[in-house]
């Protein structure tokens, strides 16, 4: 690349970072900010679980929006809707925590505020992809959209890991608190919209394409499944019930509700544990989410290249970690069993989802390439739409439920694997 491309490269790569960083910084502290407010935990889950739905509705409706209004458009729609959800969020949530308005008007108005992010925050991250896929030879293409791509996952772990710093004092006798996150992000999400509508150029005539990405949630790292997308041609129409890939894709459904399950209920689960004051549990709390994502990273990113493992012995070993991982999370009592169990887990999904990816899409020919990447990317995040409220809803009858009912799911899956699962040659 020269070096307009590479600086415009890094400002779309800033694009993604930021759009999945706002996201699961503010899901690191909102359990906080519920016990704060005297809510029920299920308000809290239901506020990204009706977030994550929009997402998985309106993302391929923007990434076909695209291609006819331009993707700087689509770019500026997405941060504009970035922006607008989190400062709504913070305001939001500062009257709540200020007392001008009750616990249960508060998340009211922040689930209305999630819906901007849900709705209008996929418009950017297809738009993304095709302003790199029209800016990149055919050789360039996959390796910078999956670097692409990896801003996201970076995003799961920076968001997390910054928020209990961005905990706020008081501002003109106005108390910010745990609404510090929402408002740092607004202000962060601005400045990316301004120097994107300032450096970013036009795109009329581009032949490239986009695809919906998957939901950017804690524990969601892509499975590169939206690259293929991207990139391979729809020839084949391939549906969720095709013989060939249906028991890979029931295999990422179940996966993927079981780790969102575990990864919605964490942050209640280090509070009431570690009989900490809401306050006091963010840095803990971050610190788990941030173990386990870089955990997950770093089986996709490092220890799977080097094993070279087929899609069926990536879903056996993942389910059988992650299952380890659940019940060990759900049974722990200290920081640091809790941290290391959840590592475990999150590794253990590490192998799973890149196993299913790979297991259907390696099911079909070259020709269903483009239509089985789609169906992989929904699956991914439509885990995310009812995967949170199961989860923290178990967790309300008993706290190590959603851990040991995620256990028992992924026993029941790797019996399946080993049974019925074959690798596609």
């Amino acid at each position: 690349m020269n070096g307009a491309r590479d600086q415009r490269f890094l400002l779309l790569f800033m694009v993604m970072f930021t759009v999945a960083a706002g996201n699961t910084a503010l899901q690191s502290v909102l359990p906080a900010i519920g016990r704060e407010l005297h809510v029920r935990d299920a308000w809290v889950a239901a506020a990204f679980s009706v977030s994550a739905l929009l997402w998985v509705v309106s993302a391929p409706f923007w990434a076909n929006r695209s291609d006819r209004q331009g993707r700087r458009a689509m770019v500026l729609l997405g941060l504009t809707g970035l922006t607008a959800s989190l400062g709504l969020c913070g305001l939001f949530l500062a009257a709540g925590i200020n007392g001008w308005i009750g616990g249960a008007t508060t998340f009211f108005l922040f689930i209305a505020g999630r819906m901007i992010y849900g709705g209008l925050g996929s418009a950017a991250p297809p738009a993304v992809q095709a302003l790199v896929a029209g800016n990149t030879t055919r050789e360039e293409r996959t390796r910078a959209l999956t670097l692409l791509g990896s801003a996201f996952g970076l995003g799961t772990i920076i968001g997390p890991a910054i928020a209990p710093y961005l905990v706020l004092g008081s501002v003109a006798g106005v108390t910010i608190g745990l609404a510090g996150p929402a408002l740092v992000g607004a202000l962060f999400a601005l400045v990316m919209l301004l120097v994107v509508a300032r450096l970013l150029p036009a795109d009329h005539g581009m032949a490239s394409q986009g695809a919906a990405t998957a939901y950017p949630s804690i524990g969601g790292q892509s499975t590169g499944a939206s690259i293929t997308a991207a990139t391979a041609p729809r020839i084949e129409r391939i549906g969720y019930l095709d013989a060939r890939v249906r028991g890979w894709l029931m295999i990422g459904l179940i996966a993927g509700h079981a780790q969102a399950m575990t990864g919605q209920a964490i942050g209640f689960l280090v509070i009431d544990r570690l009989h900490l004051a809401p306050a006091q549990a963010l840095q803990p709390t971050g610190m788990v989410l941030i173990m386990g994502a870089g955990a997950a990273l770093l089986v996709q990113w490092g220890i799977i290249p080097l094993l070279n493992l087929t899609p069926r012995r990536l879903v056996l070993t993942g389910c059988a970690a992650a299952a380890l991982g659940c019940a060990l999370t759900g049974l722990a009592t200290s920081l640091y069993g809790i941290a290391l169990a959840y590592a475990l887990a999150a590794a253990g999904f590490g192998f799973a989802r890149p196993g299913f990816t790979a297991g259907a899409s390696l099911a079909v020919g070259s020709g269903g390439q483009g239509s089985i990447a789609g169906k992989v990317t929904s699956i991914n995040g439509a885990s995310f739409v009812l995967g949170p409220s199961i989860g923290v809803g178990l967790y309300e009858l008993a706290e190590p439920l959603p851990y040991l009912a995620a256990c028992a799911a992924l026993l029941l899956l790797l019996g399946y694997s080993a049974g019925a699962l074959r690798s596609p040659s």
